[in-house]
């Protein structure tokens, strides 16, 4: 009896060492993981060096509406300063558009698709104008870029305002079928949208302030974000691709005014660029090199405050080869500027 006892301890204190090591090492194993991550939160590892394989880039094609103003800026933003952003940011390869013999072909498609059925009118080597035959409606194409543009003539025909207009939900989903049916609605025009009213004064189309006091809902639908960066264009308040539409159940009348300035992103084709420091891009604003898309209410020689300071993708209206980063400085009364994100080495002449 006493030897089988020594063995039955012997075994019992065998196996509550075997719990002990199994729970320092699960313990261990818990602290050990906790400590690499904070560590990493505090000296996180250095990023791979850029690829900037597409070599000098284009300068960023900002619309050319810069007002000559001189302007002087303090930073007021909820941190008190700068942010910390990364040290640098894809830029993402926008194909060619390449004209063909079917172009011509492929515009009287999407014009039919948009209720214009007559036969065009060339207006240059490139653009072409349809007109709806039924309503007082014009579309005009480039039939190589795609860009095109949508007008209705209220003055000679305003039934189109009889109706009260759609509210903005309806207003975009109305304008994104319209686009769809003429195969143009591309996967990255998925971004906000955001909308205005609108209403008919004296021949012109002047600002309401409700949808109540309105004769027509515009919406403004804008690309996605990529990389986590939003898309932004050259008016912060306008997309490239917008619509003016009405309340009408006719929809050769639907849309009474359009603009679509659209060019592909290949999200496949990318390569990493160093970028300045956010103290680099608030330096060159303050040196008057940046392009202000929106001046608020600022006059020659104001100080403005900075509110914000964030990285974004400008989208531009015209065609070029990359989309690129932008650094965005948003102040007092809508105030908004860009600077060209890129280290300044790696853009070309």
């Amino acid at each position: 009896m006493t030897g089988l006892t020594q063995v039955a301890i012997s075994a019992r204190k065998t196996i509550r060492y075997i719990i002990y090591v199994i729970i320092f090492l699960m313990v261990g194993k818990v602290l050990l993981d906790a400590t690499i991550g904070i560590y990493k939160k505090i000296f996180p590892p250095a990023p791979p060096p850029p690829t900037v394989k597409f070599g000098k880039l284009p300068a960023v094609l900002f619309p050319d509406t810069n007002p000559s103003v001189k302007l002087s800026y303090v930073l007021e933003t909820p941190g008190g300063g700068l942010p910390k952003l990364p040290t640098q940011v894809k830029v993402f390869f926008m194909p060619k558009i390449n004209p063909t013999l079917l172009a011509l072909d492929v515009a009287k498609e999407k014009a039919r698709a948009l209720r214009f059925t007559s036969e065009p009118q060339q207006i240059s080597d490139t653009v072409y104008r349809f007109v709806n035959p039924d309503v007082p409606s014009a579309f005009e194409i480039n039939i190589v870029t795609g860009v095109f543009s949508i007008s209705y003539d209220l003055i000679a025909d305003r039934t189109p305002l009889n109706v009260k207009p759609p509210a903005a939900e309806v207003a975009a989903a109305q304008f994104r079928s319209s686009l769809s049916a003429a195969g143009i609605l591309p996967e990255d025009l998925a971004g906000p949208t955001s909308n205005e009213f609108f209403k008919l004064s004296d021949g012109r189309l002047e600002s309401a302030l409700s949808l109540s006091e309105a004769d027509v809902t515009k919406v403004n639908l804008y690309r996605k974000s990529y990389d986590n960066l939003p898309s932004l264009t050259g008016d912060p308040d306008e997309a490239n691709v917008w619509a003016i539409i009405s309340g009408s159940t006719n929809r050769g009348q639907q849309i009474v005014a359009a603009e679509y300035h659209y060019f592909p992103v290949d999200e496949s084709q990318f390569s990493t660029y160093p970028i300045k420091t956010a103290e680099e891009a608030f330096n060159e604003l303050s040196a008057g090199q940046a392009f202000i898309t929106n001046l608020g209410l600022a006059k020659d020689g104001t100080t403005l405050k900075i509110r914000r300071v964030y990285l974004a993708y400008f989208d531009p209206e015209t065609p070029t080869d990359f989309f690129q980063p932008i650094f965005v400085f948003e102040g007092d009364n809508s105030f908004t500027a860009y600077v060209p994100a890129v280290s300044a080495d790696y853009y070309g002449e």
